[in-house]
């Protein structure tokens, strides 16, 4: 339980809660990681959303990843950046929360999340009630002290052959063990989807650079949509991701991604890519 609210928790403060839903808060990237990736952002998001989620059903319940209609990755982030985070509930009970976020470093919006919902499961199952509870008195008050994400473990992320510009293939093995179960979650370790997101990131980048231009430019991902993460991932599993290319124009490059367990769909969603030329 060493980790347990420090190996994968992005909130540092919570700043505002509003009785409509809307709730605001911080968390400052720590400076000695070697990276944030976009994934991370989105779970800082998420993670603001359960806090207010939670607190809304008395902590008895709380959202697990399900669905998110549109992700858009409008900027990079950099460690030692501090992050001000909001997110605005449109729906919540104890069967499911629904809400959109943002997030942004230095006024420069980072990520904006619309049209999520979270199912809601019985917190006992993955935590302790009475510990949240106490967290969020923390987080809502003089909040915890920054700097304990230590960095993420690199990914076990294996390419496979694949079809060079049109699909790419990868086998992703989730560890049997890593830091960030302590916190996600310490009576149910769950493989984040955020991360599974980031892998995916990556099989998809791999494609775009086979998609080449001649003037220099590269393909950012810039929006994720239709997610779709459909069942619990467990450590110690093996997946096998495919990002497949779907539309090609000088704008915009898209792509559908899939994660399977053996004949079972884990998770789907499309990623659209814009060039950008690098300075």
């Amino acid at each position: 339980m060493g980790g347990h609210l420090r190996a994968f928790s992005f909130v540092d403060q919570i700043a505002r809660v509003e009785p409509v839903g809307r709730i605001q808060g911080h968390y400052a990237i720590p400076a000695g990681v070697d990276s944030f990736p976009a994934s991370l952002v989105v779970e800082a998001v998420g993670q603001l959303a359960a806090w207010a989620a939670m607190a809304a059903v008395g902590f008895s319940h709380r959202p697990v990843a399900g669905i998110a209609g549109s992700i858009e990755l409008l900027s990079a982030v950099r460690p030692g950046q501090n992050l001000d985070l909001a997110a605005e509930l449109e729906s919540v009970d104890e069967e499911a929360v629904g809400y959109c976020g943002t997030a942004h470093a230095d006024g420069i919006p980072i990520v904006r999340l619309q049209d999520c919902v979270g199912p809601m499961v019985a917190v006992e199952a993955f935590d302790d009630p009475q510990c949240l509870r106490e967290r969020f008195v923390l987080l809502s008050g003089t909040g915890a002290a920054p700097g304990a994400f230590a960095g993420l473990p690199a990914l076990d992320l294996q390419p496979l052959a694949g079809e060079p510009g049109h699909l790419a293939r990868a086998i992703l093995r989730v560890p049997q063990a890593a830091t960030f179960f302590a916190d996600h979650f310490p009576r149910r370790p769950v493989f984040p989807g955020t991360l599974l997101m980031h892998a995916n990131l990556q099989t998809a980048a791999t494609l775009a650079a086979e998609v080449t231009f001649g003037n220099g430019a590269v393909w950012l991902p810039r929006i994720i949509s239709a997610v779709k993460l459909r069942t619990y991932i467990s450590p110690g599993e093996t997946l096998e991701l495919e990002a497949r290319r779907t539309t090609y124009s000088e704008t915009s490059l898209g792509m559908t991604v899939e994660s399977r367990s053996g004949q079972r769909l884990i998770s789907s969603a499309e990623i659209e890519f814009a060039p950008e030329v690098s300075p």
